[in-house]
């Protein structure tokens, strides 16, 4: 087959995903553009895409999209033949702005040209399999709020997110996950935020981890320990400058690979998608896919 498949989730965006992408077609060369019909398609879509050959397979929507299609190109710690494209159509689109595809005009270029990056993948290993992330894998308020957000608040775009964070802090709540960064120790203490970053920013134009960088084979590990409900509020400014690094209640870390205490399912956040997992590791693939790039 060759050539390029776009997969397109034409309910994001709020539903303007579709129009915003039509005006852009003519230039992406030779492409065939497949729409999803509900969630886990676009996983659908993307390994038959592989399975008949594609050269590329593009994930026209946000995060949720990327990480669907992200699913349908791999299947082991081998990184495939056919490369990522990304056209930012979401709501969110946290992962683009690392990689310089946060203008849908440059994302289309980067398709229209075949130029591709190396990035990082993270393979997430749960009790009931196994999934793949480009962004965040984050647990406690983030995945509290990731859930709101897609619940109640998902048309609102990063607007939504921001009422989620709101209404979240308001049930503050601590958490506790037994983990081991690298060869460590188990560290077993409450947090009410601790995330695992591949690259810098989540809900949109959070940056939760600044100095990631998607191509250095390591995690960033932030960690909020137990705070008040206003001086966790306040912490939102900083972190939208990423420069919350500051405050003593915030640490940070780097790992290539986590290791979980088996536990009971938690909610866990993976690149914007909420799901009930219990954990029991992360690792980075280094430059594991080929990402379409200008």
């Amino acid at each position: 087959m060759g050539g390029v498949v776009v997969i397109l989730n034409t309910a994001a965006g709020g539903g303007r995903a579709e129009r915003r992408l039509q005006p852009w077609l003519a230039g992406l060369g030779r492409t065939e553009v497949r729409p999803t019909s509900g969630p886990g398609h676009a996983t659908v879509l993307a390994r038959n895409a592989v399975a008949e050959g594609a050269d590329a397979v593009v994930a026209a929507g946000g995060d949720g999209t990327v990480h669907e299609v992200l699913q349908g190109l791999l299947a082991s710690d081998e990184r495939p033949r056919t490369a990522l494209g990304i056209l930012p159509l979401g709501t969110g689109n946290s992962f683009v702005k690392d990689v310089g595809l946060d203008d849908l005009g440059r994302a289309a270029a980067a398709v229209a040209s075949g130029n591709t990056r190396e990035v990082d993948v993270v393979r997430v290993e749960h009790a009931a399999g196994r999934l793949w992330s480009l962004n965040i894998v984050s647990v406690g308020f983030a995945a509290d709020a990731g859930a709101l957000t897609n619940a109640k608040y998902k048309p609102w775009g990063v607007a939504g997110y921001v009422a989620a964070v709101v209404e979240t802090v308001a049930d503050l709540r601590q958490h506790a996950l037994p983990h081991a960064l690298d060869e460590g120790e188990f560290d077993a203490r409450p947090f009410v935020l601790l995330s695992f970053c591949n690259s810098s920013s989540t809900g949109g134009d959070m940056k939760m981890a600044p100095a990631a960088d998607v191509s250095d084979g390591e995690l960033d590990v932030v960690r909020i320990a137990p705070m008040r409900r206003r001086r966790f509020l306040s912490s939102f400014p900083r972190i939208f400058r990423g420069t919350h690094g500051e405050m003593p209640e915030i640490t940070m870390g780097r790992a290539r690979s986590v290791r979980f205490a088996e536990l009971p399912p938690t909610s866990v956040m993976i690149d914007g998608e909420v799901a009930d997992l219990s954990l029991r590791s992360l690792k980075v693939l280094p430059r594991a896919i080929r990402l379409l790039v200008p």
